[in-house]
């Protein structure tokens, strides 16, 4: 057993952009950001505290000859206790964040495989942004563990800003998805048991736009600086790495610098910045602009925002003939970015960060940790910065007189500039390092988990899933039910093997029928119930919907049609309307007057209806989506929880279990069964049994040494 087994295990999700351990390649597009440095300092944090035992960082696999191969290596280690996950998500290539959304239910089904390698329940799952937000949200409800959900950036908050831009309301739809991204931000703020936000700025106005919008749930938890790196000592070597960077751009290079480090984004407002300096005279005398816009290769190349956002930079370098001024490097490493802040610190410059809206801003709490004052948005995160740290001045993002003004006053007045490079370097220790974002976050993560029932102790049907090596599946009529004395051994071997082996029920019965004829017959309650002849599926005690099985079999589904059809013909009866279910028309079949199945069958397809046709005990009828069946139910478990078809025993003994019984799992047909089941008889994995009822299940279990009783070398076909 690992050393860490009873420690927290928290899986953090961030879904989009390249995230690896080091190196990482900020700004590179607009989904490698800030959000991809604080979700990797957060899981390095984490690791390093003593009450974690494991951190996973789950982000999408990508194999694309455009980036680096280390991005498709399925597991990164960052250190002993945390490491980098990466699981297959739709295309194998890399995609910006708004095309993903068709492939987030891939990405949840991906990670319940991994947790399910790993053996353990997670105590908490943390989604980052909209993306992972929906897959934790889902993923933590499937588990039923405590989802912590970080927006980072809101959609509602972004489409308030685009419109005021200017863009009209479809086109901000078309480019940006942003109406999907917006559910998604309201179902994992329906979800989540604790909300971490960096300022009080980003709780009391932007997450106050969400109908979710709960401020019980909501915690300010700011971000922390890695202050080993980010700090004004020199490394000479890399300091003149990032010298020589911008140097051979500048006329003057020894003059203060405006520096501004993000990615060629249009948000982050780097144009109105040029036109402040170009405009001001004064500022080209006094200071270089630098900017560091990530790394290119070729702009031509780039997406359509970055190259639209860099052709604008060059076209404004050249309208104010600002050559000589301005430097706009194409590379740089991670290293380099410490020593730019030092750079502009030593030469007694100012960071500037004016993007139109900032959610929190790493990059201030950089420049601050390495004694560089600031000029920053008056918005979100830096109010709460530069109120905490006293390092700067805040201004307007669109009032470019403004701008000139507050970074003439910083460039002019040195007492000013040395009292904010001085009170940056001391309060950014005090509110921004991450042991300390560390302790508070496990805080409000220990005051979650004691409203949790022990770990230890109990699992819940749908983390038991996520844990169990093999899952038998019984009808219940005639094949449970009809002799106690066998049942009862049944239920004894089950609860035997209950740590291994989960328990569920496949019936035509609706949910609340099952679970009334299994507690009259003493039956405890399994972990799954396959309900209504396979069109629906619920898990434990609470009943919980899969949700995911009844949007795959919505599939053509006419229920409303298949009755005005099947209605007119001569012997078929509907069944009472407590037999009526969302995707099941059932009827009563009369043998000698009713059209044989065959033949509903054929009159189905000839009215354009796709449906599977189920018939049983020679008297029901059942109707249900093309994608619905027992069988079908099975095979959605099997690949949902990770669980090979042959690790699943199935028992029935009628004809509406028979897609289950020859779906691929082991197999059992009670003795007692019916004659519709006689043409199974040779099949492989498919065992006749010569007991009825209960007792038949039990012979099954023995015939295949399902539970691992003796040594079983494997079966043939019974012929």
């Amino acid at each position: 057993m690992s050393p860490f087994a009873d420690k927290h295990y928290i899986v953090l999700i961030s879904v989009h952009g390249l995230i690896r351990g080091e190196r990482l390649e900020l700004g590179r597009d607009a989904d490698t950001g800030g959000q991809t440095l604080y979700v990797v300092e957060l899981a390095k944090a984490l690791s390093r505290h003593p009450d974690v035992g494991r951190v996973d960082l789950l982000t999408r696999q990508v194999f694309d000859r455009k980036i680096d191969d280390s991005y498709a290596v399925s597991q990164e280690q960052i250190n002993g206790k945390a490491s980098i996950v990466r699981l297959p998500c739709g295309p194998r290539r890399y995609l910006r964040k708004e095309v993903l959304w068709p492939y987030l239910d891939q990405f949840t089904d991906q990670a319940i495989r991994h947790i399910r390698q790993v053996g353990r329940i997670p105590h908490i799952i943390h989604g980052h942004y909209a993306d992972a937000g929906y897959v934790g949200a889902s993923l933590a409800s499937l588990l039923e563990v405590p989802f912590v959900f970080t927006g980072h950036s809101l959609g509602r908050e972004k489409r308030r800003k685009l419109l005021e831009k200017g863009l009209s309301e479809a086109e901000i739809i078309k480019r940006y998805n942003i109406q999907t991204r917006i559910e998604a931000e309201e179902f994992s703020l329906g979800v989540a048991s604790l909300v971490v936000a960096s300022t009080t700025q980003e709780i009391e106005t932007q997450y106050r736009q969400y109908e979710n919008y709960h401020p019980h749930k909501k915690k300010v938890i700011p971000p922390g600086v890695d202050v080993e790196r980010f700090c004004p000592q020199s490394d000479p070597s890399c300091d003149q790495s990032a010298w020589q960077l911008v140097e051979r751009f500048l006329d003057e290079p020894h003059k203060p610098m405006i520096l501004a480090v993000c990615r060629p984004d249009e948000r982050k407002n780097i144009a109105t910045l040029i036109h402040a300096y170009g405009q001001s005279e004064e500022l080209q005398e006094r200071a270089n602009l630098v900017l560091v816009l990530g790394n290119r290769e070729n702009i031509a190349t780039l997406d359509t925002g970055s190259r639209k956002v860099l052709t604008q930079v060059l076209l404004l370098i050249d309208r104010y003939d600002l050559y000589g001024k301005v430097a706009y490097p194409k590379h740089h490493s991670s290293t380099d970015i410490p020593a730019l802040y030092r750079l502009a610190t030593h030469s007694g410059g100012i960071f500037v960060n004016i993007a139109l809206t900032e959610p929190f801003g790493l990059t201030l709490i950089e420049a601050a940790a390495t004694g560089l004052p600031i000029v920053a948005t008056d918005d979100g995160g830096p109010q709460d910065i530069v109120g905490n740290c006293r390092n700067g001045l805040l201004v307007d993002p669109l009032d470019r007189e403004q701008i000139i003004a507050k970074l003439l006053e910083l460039l002019r007045d040195r007492q000013q500039w040395k009292q904010a490079s001085e009170e940056g370097l001391r309060n950014v220790q005090i509110h921004y390092t991450w042991p300390s974002h560390v302790e508070s976050y496990l805080t409000h993560i220990r005051e979650l988990e004691e409203q949790q029932p022990d770990y230890t102790y109990y699992l819940k049907p749908m983390q038991k899933l996520s844990l169990i090596d093999r899952l038998l599946i019984c009808d219940i009529d005639n094949t449970l039910t009809g002799d106690l004395g066998a049942l009862e051994e049944l239920v004894e071997k089950i609860k035997h093997h209950n740590r291994r082996v989960g328990f569920g029920v496949a019936t035509g019965r609706h949910l609340e029928s099952a679970r009334d004829v299994l507690e009259e017959w003493g039956v405890p309650t399994p972990d799954v119930f396959i309900t209504a002849v396979g069109s629906e599926i619920h898990y434990g005690l609470t009943g919980k919907p899969e949700e995911g099985w009844s949007r795959h079999i919505d599939y053509r589904w006419q229920p409303r049609r298949i009755r005005e059809v099947l209605d007119a013909l001569p012997g078929l009866e509907l069944q009472p309307q407590s037999e009526q279910r969302r995707f099941k028309v059932s009827y009563l079949m009369e043998p000698q007057s009713a059209p044989s199945r065959r033949e509903i069958v054929g009159i189905l397809r000839k009215n354009d209806i796709t449906a599977n046709v189920i018939h049983s005990h020679d008297e029901f009828l059942d109707i249900l989506p093309v994608r619905a069946s027992k069988g079908h139910a099975v095979r959605y478990l099997a690949l949902k929880w990770g669980m090979p078809l042959e690790n699943i025993l199935v028992a029935g003994d009628s004809g509406n279990d028979e897609g289950m019984l020859k779906g691929g799992a082991r197999a059992v047909v009670v003795g007692n069964y019916s004659q519709e089941l006689e043409k199974l008889k040779g099949r492989e994995n498919i065992y006749f049994a010569n007991t009825n009822f209960a007792a038949g299940v039990i012979d099954g279990i023995s015939y295949y040494d399902f539970f691992g009783d003796k040594n079983y070398e494997g079966s043939e076909s019974q012929n």
